[in-house]
């Protein structure tokens, strides 16, 4: 099996263009949220329904979550507020997906890259 340590830097690399992206473009505060999680974490937010698979790109160190506060510090994290970061996302490498764009289950503050 490949070695994911080149697709990780790169996703890593787009992940700090994305933060630069929506600070400086979108004027938003942008904090971390999940990158890595551990498969017990994975196990628990199947079981309660935060997610649909146990082949999240999380656990490959391949995806992250971000949180997205407006000028007034208020939190937003809808499809509609956050399209132009996913878009630039998705710019950025054909590989990122943004999970606003998922078909079947929105996870709007997700951003990964698909190897």
């Amino acid at each position: 099996m490949a070695s994911l340590i080149p697709e990780q830097a790169a996703f890593l690399l787009d992940f700090g263009k994305l933060i630069i992206y929506c600070t400086e473009v979108m004027g938003l505060t942008v904090t971390s949220g999940e990158l890595l999680r551990p498969v017990e974490m994975q196990q628990i937010y199947v079981k309660t329904g935060r997610s649909k698979t146990m082949a999240s790109n999380h656990l490959r160190k391949l995806a992250g979550d971000l949180n997205f506060f407006d000028k007034n510090g208020k939190y937003i994290c809808t499809v509609e507020a956050l399209k132009d970061a996913g878009k630039y996302w998705e710019s950025l490498n054909p590989k990122n997906r943004w999970g606003g764009n998922f078909k079947n289950f929105k996870d709007v503050p997700h951003f990964e890259r698909n190897v």
